[in-house]
C-alpha cells in the first residue's frame, strides 16, 4: 500500500515541476496573463539574470518624496516565470508611499537605513502598524492596502521582495482623484466634500 500512495504523491507533487530551466522574457513580444513569452535560450546571456540598477537611489524630488526602482520582469527579465521580483525604496526626509496594492503578489520589506513607519489594513478593517527600524523585516499580504513613510529625520533606504515577477502597482490616492472619474461619483463613494476633491485632483492631475 505504501509504493502506490508514493507513487500517487510523487505523480502529484511533480505536476507543477517546471519543463525547463528558466524562462528569460522577451521583452520584444507581447505581454499575457502568464507573463512575457520565453526569450530563445540559444540569446540567453548571463546579463539577462543580473540588474545593477539598484545601487543607484531613486530621484525623491517629488510630491510624495519617494522612489521605488523596480527589478521586475519588464526591467530583469532573468526573473519572468519565477515568482519573484525586487525593488529598491528611498525616502526623503517626510516621504511617503501613499495607501497602494500589489495585486499580483505579496511583499516583504527590510530597511536598510533610517526609520520607516509602516502598516496594512486587513479584510476584515483591522489594521498593523509599526515603526520599523534598520534590520526589522515587515510582510504585506497580496491586495491589501499598505504604505510606508519615513518616520526619521533622515533619509530611509528598504528593499522589498514579491512573490511575482510582475506584482502590480495600484496608489489609491491616484486611483480616486489621478483621473477623470467625475467629482460626484468620488463624492458619492467617498463621503468626501466636492471642493476637496477637485483639489486632489488639481494636485495629482485628475479631471472631472
Amino acid at each position: 500500500m505504501i509504493l502506490p500512495l508514493f507513487f500517487i504523491f510523487c505523480l502529484f507533487s511533480s505536476s507543477h515541476a517546471a519543463v525547463q530551466d528558466f524562462c528569460v522574457g522577451d521583452l520584444a513580444a507581447p505581454q499575457g496573463p502568464a507573463g512575457y513569452s520565453c526569450k530563445d535560450p540559444s540569446k540567453v546571456t548571463v546579463n539577462d539574470f543580473v540588474f545593477s540598477g539598484l545601487g543607484i537611489p531613486g530621484n525623491t524630488s517629488n510630491l510624495i518624496k519617494a522612489a521605488v526602482t523596480p527589478a521586475f520582469a519588464a526591467q530583469f527579465p532573468g526573473v519572468n516565470g519565477l515568482g519573484i521580483s525586487f525593488a529598491r525604496l528611498d525616502l526623503a526626509p517626510g516621504g511617503v508611499v501613499p495607501f497602494h496594492t500589489h495585486p499580483g503578489g505579496s511583499e516583504i520589506l527590510i530597511v536598510v537605513q533610517g526609520t520607516i513607519y509602516a502598516g496594512f489594513v486587513s479584510s476584515a478593517n483591522t489594521v498593523y502598524l509599526k515603526s520599523l527600524k534598520k534590520g526589522d523585516i515587515m510582510v504585506f499580504p497580496q491586495g491589501l492596502l499598505h504604505f510606508q513613510i519615513n518616520a526619521g529625520g533622515s533619509v530611509a533606504l528598504a528593499f522589498v521582495s514579491f512573490s511575482s515577477p510582475s506584482p502590480g502597482l495600484q496608489i489609491l490616492d491616484y486611483a480616486l482623484f489621478g483621473n477623470n472619474l467625475p467629482t460626484e461619483l468620488v463624492a458619492a463613494t467617498t463621503f468626501l466634500d466636492t471642493a476637496q476633491i477637485q483639489k486632489l485632483k488639481g494636485v495629482l492631475g485628475g479631471t472631472g
